[in-house]
């Protein structure tokens, strides 16, 4: 008598669990909540970050491969043995399988299937569109309730994934993505910040209320803004416009092949890559820039081009990325343009990404590390930290601060 009365119990909390998530749009789940957290590490061996979930009835604790231009949160659970009690399969027919695929193909199937993508390796398949409960930390309570869409993938894509990771996190800009659905259960509009880190990092969803983030004096008025473009064979994931590049305060004089002159955000590239006609004119000028300033060029070190002999606290060249405009710029320290790969050795952390990368600049994880970075979908804009503001802040920081608790 006691299980049965716990079983119904049990299927209760999943019904309304479930149920919440379509009214969610217009009746916010957690409208006391002022946002969620995801913790996010760094994978030493595959340089990917990690972040953590918990989901499905029974709980089960699962970590993700951080992605920001990825359309959605993606699983391998195929088998049988990963299945969770609170776990049901998306119909074709229904608006959610529509909301996920817009242009949906004619299948035999009565499932929802969407492309998945493993986008460390760049091996893709279907999947099957499914909806589960997870739990994220919340700024009230360290378990946050939310039922969410993703997709149930075959395992053979968690290839090359960091060791445990079963998935990744996708944080794109479409309607299923982590940072739409998140926002929606929050009631807030579609925001969130990334501070990447090579130890602690966080994906912070702010709402907007209750003693917001951007509330609090000296984190605003830290960011400068540029908008967000979007690429028509890319609309998922992240641009920004580039007008030059300076090493030093020099500008360089490149010629963009047609279609160029963009940069791309990406958290799975672990270091900036460049078009190759591109990347040969920033090797000249930073390696003119680095000898100017008396460092010693030295053997290079895969799969870096360019490397240097430094002391502990040597003065680098400074990167400038001008964007909308030369007023506007993401500058890039040494810290985030050059990578310790010795004692007393650091390389350029720029690759040459080959003739046909179609972005001048991919910029990878490790440019982007403890930068803040404010992305506001609704209004298409990016803010970006002031290196000041970092100089007195750390990503680990966010976390403690502006009332979210660190994850257990």
């Amino acid at each position: 008598m006691a299980a049965s009365l716990h079983f119904l119990l049990l299927l209760l909390l999943v019904s309304s669990f479930l149920y919440n998530f379509k009214v969610s749009q217009s009746h916010p789940s957690h409208p006391k909540q002022k946002g969620a957290i995801f913790h996010v590490t760094k994978d030493v061996t595959t340089l990917q970050y990690v972040t953590q979930i918990r989901h499905g009835i029974p709980v089960r604790p699962t970590s993700l491969v951080l992605d920001l231009g990825g359309p959605l949160l993606w699983l391998g659970c195929a088998s049988d043995s990963d299945s969770s009690s609170s776990r049901t399969l998306i119909s074709r027919s229904s608006i959610k399988c529509l909301s996920a695929n817009p242009n949906i193909h004619k299948s035999k199937t009565t499932k929802c299937e969407s492309f998945t993508q493993n986008r460390v390796n760049q091996v893709a398949t279907q999947g099957d569109l499914a909806e589960d409960i997870i739990f994220v930390d919340g700024s009230q309570t360290k378990s946050l309730p939310l039922p969410f869409l993703f997709s149930c993938a075959p395992k053979l894509l968690m290839n090359d994934l960091a060791a445990g990771a079963r998935g990744m996190l996708g944080l794109g800009r479409t309607r299923v993505s982590a940072a739409s659905q998140v926002a929606a259960a929050l009631g807030s509009k579609p925001q969130f910040i990334l501070c990447l880190s090579s130890s602690n990092g966080v994906v912070l969803h702010d709402s907007g209320q209750y003693g917001s983030y951007f509330v609090v004096p000296g984190v605003s008025d830290s960011l400068t803004y540029t908008p967000l473009i979007t690429k028509v064979d890319s609309p998922h994931e992240y641009f920004l416009n580039l007008k030059s590049i300076r090493v030093n305060g020099k500008q360089l004089a490149l010629n963009y092949k047609e279609g160029l002159g963009g940069i791309k955000l990406s958290t799975v590239v672990p270091y900036s890559t460049m078009e190759s006609s591109v990347y040969a004119v920033f090797v000249r000028a930073y390696d003119q820039a680095a000898l100017a300033m008396n460092m010693t060029r030295v053997a290079s070190v895969a799969p870096f081009g360019l490397c240097f002999g430094t002391q502990v606290g040597s003065r680098l060249p400074v990167v400038d990325l001008a964007l909308q405009s030369e007023m506007v710029k993401w500058r890039i320290h040494g810290r985030n343009s050059m990578v310790q790969v010795m004692d007393k050795v650091k390389c350029l952390g720029f690759l040459d990404g080959g003739p046909e990368q179609k972005s001048s600049i991919v910029l990878g994880g490790h440019q982007m590390e403890d930068t803040l970075l404010h992305f506001d979908l609704s209004a298409s804009m990016l803010g970006i930290s002031s290196s000041k503001f970092m100089d007195q802040s750390t990503c680990s920081d966010l976390g403690l601060g502006f009332g979210f608790r660190e994850s257990m």
